[in-house]
């Protein structure tokens, strides 16, 4: 049984992996505190609300009906059971996806080969990561798992949350210039949702 904390279940859904009819489970704890943060009760670290057997029936009662399962969070790869999990996910004959915003990359690099997909969270040129995450030298943890994940084969999808007050045209220009460095395409832009974010100033502002 994987030792994974899991506080949400979305039997199915149709856009966390696109393309993909998935069901995603969502972790508990991210070391990170986006402003823009729409799983604000799933940052703190700590046991999960669902145990893994009863993930394991539902995706069991699924087999034929969804095309995958993706972990999301929170942060996934704060868990040390992720790597157990998804084995027993494929075990199930499901494909796994992951989504990530990359701050452990050595966890990241453990998982990758149990991966078909991953959705990166590339939050802002890398030298002001530190202003959206509210981590110091957060920048440098999601370039190596970015480069990471570039090499590894595993198909992806770059996307960045974007918020007037958090990020202005010249920092997604600057940004798309660190990921071409790296050889990576520009990020997909998604907007912000207020929905979940407890971050009222962010909220007051308007957003196209």
């Amino acid at each position: 049984m994987a030792e994974i904390a899991i506080s949400g279940l979305e039997p199915h859904s149709s856009v966390d992996w696109p393309g993909e009819l998935v069901a995603v489970l969502f972790c508990q704890g991210c070391p990170w505190a986006c402003r823009y943060c729409h799983n604000t009760a799933l940052i703190p670290a700590g046991p999960g609300t669902i145990p893994w057997d009863q993930v394991a029936d539902l995706l069991t009662r699924r087999r034929g009906l969804l095309d995958g399962v993706v972990i999301s969070g929170g942060e996934p790869t704060l868990q040390k059971g992720l790597a157990d999990a998804l084995r027993e996910i494929r075990a199930m004959g499901f494909r796994t996806g992951l989504h990530t915003g990359g701050p452990y990359p050595a966890r990241l690099a453990e998982v990758l080969p149990r991966l078909d997909w991953v959705g990166f969270d590339v939050k802002a040129p890398f030298d002001a990561y530190d202003r959206i995450t509210g981590a110091p030298g957060s920048g440098a943890k999601a370039r190596d798992s970015l480069i990471l994940l570039r090499d590894s084969g595993v198909a992806f999808d770059l996307r960045t949350t974007v918020h007037p007050a958090l990020l202005g045209p010249a920092d997604l220009s600057r940004m798309d210039a660190n990921l071409a460095a790296l050889a990576l395409p520009p990020s997909r832009r998604q907007p912000f949702r207020a929905a979940g974010c407890t971050d009222q100033a962010l909220c007051d502002v308007a957003c196209p």
